[in-house]
């Protein structure tokens, strides 16, 4: 049983594949995009080893569908460490995810010192408070302080915990953060209330809220004009009608006079505090309070600054530090930290502390060896990018000290610099020499050189793709004919490199002095009408520069809305654009019902090719029959879901997929419509590329077919839903969508990324869409790590020379070839993918 035998695959669009995968290796499945490697290692290998282990302790099984194979034997209980962030709540943090905050908790509370809240002497550890058992209790008893022996009271790890009362910041309730009503957006102060500054007040509405404010401001004194531009009012006025008769703003002036009880008498809530009060009440419905967003900004808790925790939990201390610096230094540098605890303690309090200590000191590390010591502690979990997020759950399994597993990655190197993919690889090797099998969906060449064996999936993507192309050692797959993988491994193939480079003129933005997270100051000159890559090590500043400055900045200047740009002194230059237009990598949808087809609007005159059909005209059929989303032709078991939800005691809920429509979405009349032989849940399942010949002659939707393919899209099934997407994808998905529009030639795009899960063959094809973009007189500045993309871009501006504390300064900029003569981190391998080339 030295191999893992799958036997038959022929899920999606696996063709019937037999393979061998050998155990206790590092094995990577690689080919084109859509070529099947995850279906093959995830809902192939991954699910039925799952499925298998679950069946072996007794476990109901019946929910859980066996994958399209005939057979698989050697495999191993399987863990997957995929693209998708857990954990999307405001509440958790790399601190919380990691468990360190935990032990900072536990050692905070074990030999904090503080202040007397009466005479602000140093109180020391009470260590005969609490036992072991008890340091997370809420009450730990009193000893009194040894200067004036007032009582303090004891200390336990819940005082430390910003999600329980005892720690939390009471203003923010423990999340760091306030919202505000934007007033900009919701009142035109250039207006007065009867002339419609109150936007999305209808007439009978100004008209009734006339009649309470002019009640209010009788019960208090003064009168109240409603032709009176906003701006114009008494201040009195213009907080009673921003934030009504009920808040502190409106009352200070009026301290002694209580407000009024009802609407008749002039009981007037206030705009922006009636904003706030609805966004609060319809906590569930997602939809609702995406919509409420658009006008409300997000602020730094005023009263804890953002550190989530109650003023006395701030000041305890543990050599020198409180709790909030500790969360606030990159992990390399609490690494430090932590190994001079033990100077900085005295003999009784090292006795406490070491057993926390050395548990911590090994957790930090790990999280080091993932290449991740530029995050802090403090750091919200859904600000994480899909691969920081994968890196922190690979620390956790290098703790485990589980042997005898398969562990399926996807993808592990997303946003990681040359530099660190070279500590991961020793990273998956350590768990491999656990005695684990490691399997490693990836497209990185450097990866694919470290590996044991490399299964190389293809020829093509989608219909074209789903065979085994080459097996073997990384030399017997570079010298295979026929594969485009192997053509790049022995270089026989590479991303081309424009004969040409485009050379900056005279416009540029210049960003002056920004300071956002861990930039020094950085002023750089981004010149336009060039292909711009922003490179360096990770954590050096890359996405504080592009996406917390210059898009925030951005959307301030042309569209007055948007959070607060990270700090900086300016940005010269917006006279030479029209628009800025950001493609980052979130989800183009929080719900299964968005995928691709929808998002990109070409979902549209696919339902209204159908709605043309002599079939659909006879059955009296429009293109709202065609439409999963609303009643009339869907499925209403499943309300067009396609699937129903099983609730299971004590686990998940599981889907299953719906009787009546069989999964298919649509009633059985919509479904005998069809359209050159394909009904529409056929069409849903089609890729991008299948599609593109099925609607060649739709305009609408070959256009947009024919740009999702441009960017590398070609085998993605129009219907997969958006929570299943990738980060790489959705951000293509939303690039196809604004190349759909009409380019003015003055835009600025800023991309994040866009080549993450692209095989060097497509990182080709999705070069050849941004060039065409630059030689319509548009930008592109893109955040890359990809060398490939480096290497064609006009521009270069790399930022370093570490991560963390370590970054956020520049140390080149100039077209690729001066950043390879820098000396800099990324210029090093610069110049190696050069010479590789």
């Amino acid at each position: 049983m030295e191999w893992i035998t799958v036997t038959g695959a022929r899920l999606h669009n696996l063709k019937n594949v037999t393979l061998a995968v050998p155990k206790r290796k590092l094995v990577v499945l690689t080919g084109l995009s859509g070529s099947g490697k995850s279906t093959l290692a995830l809902d192939t290998l991954h699910r039925e080893g799952q499925r298998q282990y679950m069946e072996s302790l007794g476990m109901v099984t019946a929910f859980v569908s066996k994958p399209a194979v005939d057979s698989i034997t050697g495999l191993s209980p399987s863990i997957s460490i995929d693209q998708h962030l857990t954990n999307r709540s405001p509440r958790s943090t790399v601190g919380t995810a990691t468990e360190v905050f935990t032990y900072l908790r536990l050692l905070w509370a074990r030999i904090g010192h503080r202040p007397c809240p009466e005479c602000g002497g140093d109180v020391p550890p009470a260590y005969d408070v609490a036992s072991d058992d008890d340091w997370d209790e809420a009450d730990a008893g009193a000893l009194p302080c040894p200067h004036c022996a007032a009582p303090v009271p004891g200390l336990v790890m819940g005082d430390f915990s910003f999600n329980k009362p005892a720690g939390a910041c009471p203003t923010c309730t423990g999340i760091g953060t306030v919202h505000r009503a934007a007033a900009d957006r919701l009142v035109d102060e250039e207006r007065g209330v009867e002339a419609g500054a109150v936007r999305g007040w209808p007439p009978a509405l100004v008209e009734h809220n006339v009649r309470v404010l002019r009640a209010a401001a009788h019960h208090y004194g003064f009168a109240f004009s409603p032709a009176v531009p906003v701006k114009d009012l008494a201040p009195a006025a213009r907080d009673l009608l921003l934030h009504g008769v009920g808040s502190a703003e409106f009352g200070r002036y009026f301290p002694d006079t209580p407000p009024p009880a009802t609407a008749a008498k002039g009981r007037f809530e206030g705009v922006l505090t009636n904003v706030l009060r609805r966004y609060a009440d319809r906590i569930e419905d997602t939809a609702y309070r995406e919509k409420m967003e658009q006008v409300l900004t997000t602020e730094t808790c005023p009263d804890c600054a953002g550190t989530r925790l109650r003023p006395e939990s701030r000041r305890v201390t543990v050599a020198g530090l409180s709790i909030v610096d500790a969360t606030r230094m990159p992990l390399d540098g609490l690494a430090a930290w932590i190994s001079t605890i033990g100077a900085a303690a005295g003999e009784e309090e090292r006795r406490f502390a070491e057993p926390v200590v050395e548990d911590l000191r090994e957790r930090v590390r790990r999280l080091v060896d993932v290449g991740v010591e530029y995050l802090t502690l403090d750091r919200s979990t859904p600000t994480l990018s899909a691969g920081e997020a994968q890196r922190l759950r690979l620390a956790a399994l290098l703790g485990s000290g589980l042997t005898g597993v398969l562990y399926v990655l996807d993808e592990p190197t997303i946003g990681l610099h040359p530099a660190d993919t070279e500590r991961l690889v020793e990273v998956l090797r350590r768990l491999r020499d656990l005695g684990n099998t490691v399997l490693v969906i990836e497209h990185d060449l450097d990866v694919l050189r470290a590996a044991d064996h490399i299964v190389d999936v293809g020829p093509g993507a989608g219909r074209d793709g789903g065979r085994m192309v080459a097996a073997g050692t990384p030399e017997e797959v570079a010298a295979t004919a026929g594969s485009v993988t192997g053509d790049h491994l022995a270089g026989r193939r590479s991303v081309p490199v424009p004969a040409a480079r485009r050379v900056p003129g005279d416009r540029a933005l210049v960003v002056r002095g920004a300071r956002a997270h861990n930039l020094k100051d950085v002023t750089v000159r981004l010149p336009l009408g060039v292909l711009v890559a922003v490179t360096g090590p990770s954590g050096s500043g890359k996405s504080s520069l592009l996406l917390d400055v210059l898009d925030r900045a951005a959307r301030r200047h042309f569209h007055g809305a948007g959070d607060p740009p990270g700090p900086h002194d300016g940005i010269d230059g917006w006279e030479h654009l029209d628009k800025v237009v950001t493609i980052d990598q979130q989800a183009i949808g929080r719900v299964p019902r968005s995928n691709a087809a929808t998002y990109s609007d070409l979902f549209t005159p696919i339902r209204e090719a159908f709605a043309a059909t002599a079939g659909a005209r006879d059955g009296k059929l429009t293109a709202g029959h065609f439409s999963f989303n609303v009643a009339g032709g869907r499925c209403e078991r499943c309300t067009g879901a396609g699937v129903l939800s099983v609730s299971m005691h004590f686990l998940p809920a599981v889907e299953v997929r719906c009787p009546s429509c069989r999964g298919r979405r649509f009633n059985r009349r919509v479904l005998a419509v069809k359209y050159r032989g394909h009904d529409i849940a056929e069409a849903l399942d089609m890729t991008v590329a299948d599609a593109l010949d099925v609607f060649a002659d739709v305009p609408g939707a070959a256009t947009r077919l024919r740009l999702l393919a441009d960017v590398g899209l070609g085998y993605l099934p129009l219907g997969q839903p958006a929570t299943t997407l990738s980060g790489g994808e959705a951000q293509r998905i939303k690039l196809a969508k604004e190349l759909a529009r009409r380019a003015t030639g003055r835009t600025l795009y800023l991309l994040d990324e866009p080549t993450t899960g692209l095989h060097p063959a497509d990182t080709a094809r999705l070069l050849g869409v941004l060039q065409r973009l630059v030689d319509a007189g548009n930008t592109v500045l893109t955040i890359e790590h990809d060398l490939d993309v480096v290497r064609a871009a006009d521009w270069v501006v790399d930022l370093g020379p570490g991560g963390g504390s370590a970054g956020g300064e520049v140390v080149a900029e100039g077209p690729p070839e001066r950043i390879a003569a820098s000396g800099s981190r990324t210029g090093k391998y610069l110049g190696m993918a050069g010479s590789h080339a």
